[in-house]
């Protein structure tokens, strides 16, 4: 015998005239216990309410941005006798809790908020309106089911995703963008069979991951199109902006970057690069301040070998390289490129000085060949001919550690009773965190400093 029955808005705690964000179902929607009916918002969380009953949805009584208390009318239901005198679930209060490792936002806010704000403003934009109806016995039910899974509906660009705290939670969980998952719920809406079926797909499109691959997945931007504001030009990217950009763009989101700053005493250095001004005329080279970084560089890295590494493609263990073949930003006009300046170690200072050059003039001239670009253990990027004080270089993958250079100037030191003139050279180490800890950056850059502050450290 069926049997119309209300569903109400349960005792949900503390919240009181609270927002539907989504109402979930339609008349004549066929529902099975436990499945979602609308999600309501506090300004703390939001939480979906659950269908006591199986049955059809015979009226609906809310809409969204309506505002609901505890025994708010939420839809009528009619359902079997049987089903009628089970006894009812109790609400989920499925709450969107803070991710791990965050601390709870000002006033206990939930650190998913933003994500819950956002969801909410396109939910109302897209389904304002009084959602009502009665059931007909010529019209076929349609089933609503929490396990039910039509054909996924592709996620269109850049389109915000259609969630559940609960099903965000678990996507956050297991490292999946939702921006890209395909829902295969109402309106594609994701469900949590969804999520999963997602990184099923990705793993065996990819393989298994390692614990260090990335897995977050950066989601189309929106178009805009600038000529509404004024007036524009449009000047296409060169071949080796577009390649500098795609790898950039990979090490910034693949490594998690942190960067060490550190200031080495350059004063006797520079004295004595100058007092070899006459012989490096002689040879035809031009002895720079950066041919010193260079071979101060090695010194270190002798020191601290896992910044002259490698991780394998299983991020499982590190590949240690006993060579010293240093890439060397190079600033052209048609772009940065990195050519890869060999064995460092086993070369002068002057042999550097003149080797630097030439291959600088070739990656000007766009003369580089692949191989004058490849092998490097470590790089450094230099702009201590334009200025700066200090910056973060993006590390130069698969290397794990990169040098940033400035410009050097004086700074007043106290030594005794007094204050004197120092030369100064900013250094900015860039490093991978999942290889190098911060304790072990201060030390390569303590080792750097102290290698420079006195040249006859190279020598060692």
């Amino acid at each position: 015998m069926a049997v119309e029955k209300e569903i109400r808005v349960p005792d949900i705690g503390d919240f009181e005239d609270v927002e539907v964000i989504e109402v979930l179902v339609s008349a004549g929607d066929a529902v099975e216990r436990e499945a979602s009916l609308v999600t309501i918002e506090s300004d703390k969380a939001s939480m979906e309410i659950p269908s006591p009953f199986s049955g059809i949805i015979g009226e609906v009584a809310v809409s969204v941005g309506e505002r609901v208390s505890e025994g708010s009318l939420l839809v009528r239901i009619t359902t079997s006798d049987a089903e009628a005198t089970a006894e009812p679930i109790a609400a989920s209060g499925d709450a969107a809790a803070p991710e791990v490792g965050h601390p709870p936002a000002p006033n206990g806010e939930s650190a998913a908020r933003s994500d819950i704000a956002t969801h909410t403003s396109t939910t109302k934009a897209g389904e304002a309106g009084t959602i009502s109806g009665s059931v007909s016995a010529a019209q076929p039910a349609r089933k609503i089911a929490a396990p039910a899974s039509p054909p996924p509906t592709p996620a269109p660009a850049g389109r915000i995703a259609h969630a559940s705290p609960s099903v965000r939670r678990f996507a956050r969980e297991l490292g999946a963008n939702l921006d890209l998952v395909p829902g295969s719920g109402r309106k594609g809406r994701i469900l949590k069979q969804d999520v999963q079926d997602f990184i099923k797909r990705a793993l065996q499109q990819g393989g298994t991951p390692s614990p260090f691959e990335n897995v977050l997945q950066v989601a189309p931007a929106r178009s805009i199109d600038f000529a509404e504001f004024g007036e524009i030009e449009i000047t296409p990217l060169n071949n080796i902006r577009k390649i500098a950009a795609r790898a950039l763009h990979r090490s910034w989101v693949t490594i998690p970057h942190v960067t060490q700053f550190d200031e080495a005493d350059i004063t006797e250095l520079e004295a004595y690069r100058k007092s070899q001004q006459a012989e490096g005329e002689k040879r035809g080279v031009k002895l720079t301040a950066l041919t010193f970084v260079m071979k101060a560089v090695v010194s270190t890295l002798k020191a601290f070998p896992q910044f002259c590494a490698s991780l394998d493609e299983s991020g499982e263990s590190l590949i240690l390289k006993r060579y010293f073949h240093i890439g060397i930003a190079v600033d052209t006009p048609n772009g940065l490129v990195v050519p890869v300046v060999r064995n460092v170690d086993r070369k002068g200072l002057f042999d550097l000085a003149a080797e630097l050059a030439e291959v600088s003039e070739r990656a000007r001239n766009r003369k580089l060949t692949q191989a004058d670009l490849s092998g490097g253990c470590f790089s450094i990027s230099s702009l201590g001919g334009i200025g700066g004080t200090a910056f973060t270089p993006i590390v130069n993958a698969p290397e794990v550690a990169i040098l940033g250079v400035s410009r050097h100037f004086l700074k007043p030191v106290h030594r005794g009773d007094q204050f004197v003139p120092r030369l100064t050279l900013p250094l900015s180490l860039s490093y991978d965190h999942r290889v190098i800890d911060g304790a072990a950056a201060a030390r390569f850059t303590t080792k750097l400093r102290d290698v420079l502050s006195d040249v006859r450290n190279l020598v060692l």
